[in-house]
């Protein structure tokens, strides 16, 4: 297989199943050939990576990740796709692995808002301990020139539990749940415009998106972009990858 891309997935499975799932029903086909070609890497064992990063006693999910970059460099995809905002922890050893472009998700999702929302004034962040401690987003965010909140403990717990509780262990969305906690976001912290921080929180939005809240969700936003460059790729356009954002 040519001109091909690579998912790097499985942190969780049901948040890789869902970017596949928008994959396919978003790319414009009329028959099997029009859909994309890719390979799918569903590492479900690799360690927790908000676990990880709080406490880094616990085990690292860089050296299977590393892994899986080697694997599928060998395999010349065009670019790769990882489907986790915690694991961009590692973005830079990751990247710095191959030569491979390696697509930063929250790099994306905030280029992504910036042009969508310019006039909005306190961005809202909802994500796992692990994305919050490390500040991946926050700093997008502020780089972007917005200001942001995130919400409060009683949010933040909210969070973790719809995150962990109700979609890692029960694979089930608890959309009143969800639901409070975009209204909390809006209604309480004053906010615009709440990114999801979390793969989890993409999958919450694709099976309950009947909300009035404006959100960013990175997850669907990569779909899109991988489609797009997929797209030009087959059509033999060559894309600069180091000036997409």
């Amino acid at each position: 297989m040519k001109k091909f891309f690579t998912v790097l997935g499985g942190m969780g499975s049901l948040a890789t199943e869902s970017y596949v799932h928008l994959l396919n029903e978003r790319t414009p086909t009329k028959k099997d050939q029009d859909y994309l070609d890719y390979i799918l890497v569903n590492h479900a064992t690799v360690p927790d990576r908000t676990a990880h990063i709080l406490d880094h006693s616990q085990p690292s999910f860089l050296p299977p990740l590393l892994e899986d970059i080697k694997q599928q460099s060998s395999l010349h995809p065009e670019f790769m796709v990882l489907i986790c905002n915690t694991a961009h922890y590692y973005y830079k050893e990751l990247q710095a692995a191959t030569d491979i472009p390696l697509i930063h998700m929250p790099h994306m999702a905030i280029s992504v808002m910036k042009k969508k929302y310019p006039n909005a004034k306190r961005i809202g962040l909802i994500a796992t301990k692990g994305t919050i401690a490390d500040h991946i987003y926050e700093n997008e965010i502020k780089d972007a020139g917005f200001e942001y909140s995130l919400g409060d403990q009683e949010v933040q717990d909210k969070v973790e539990s719809l995150i962990y509780d109700d979609i890692k262990v029960k694979g089930k969305v608890n959309a009143p749940k969800y639901f409070e906690i975009l209204k909390t976001m809006h209604d309480k912290f004053d906010c615009d415009v709440i990114v999801l921080g979390c793969t989890e929180l993409s999958f919450a939005q694709e099976k309950a998106s009947d909300h009035p809240y404006n959100v960013i969700d990175g997850q669907g936003i990569i779909v899109d972009k991988s489609i797009e460059f997929a797209e030009k790729i087959r059509q033999g356009e060559k894309i600069e990858f180091d000036k997409i954002y």
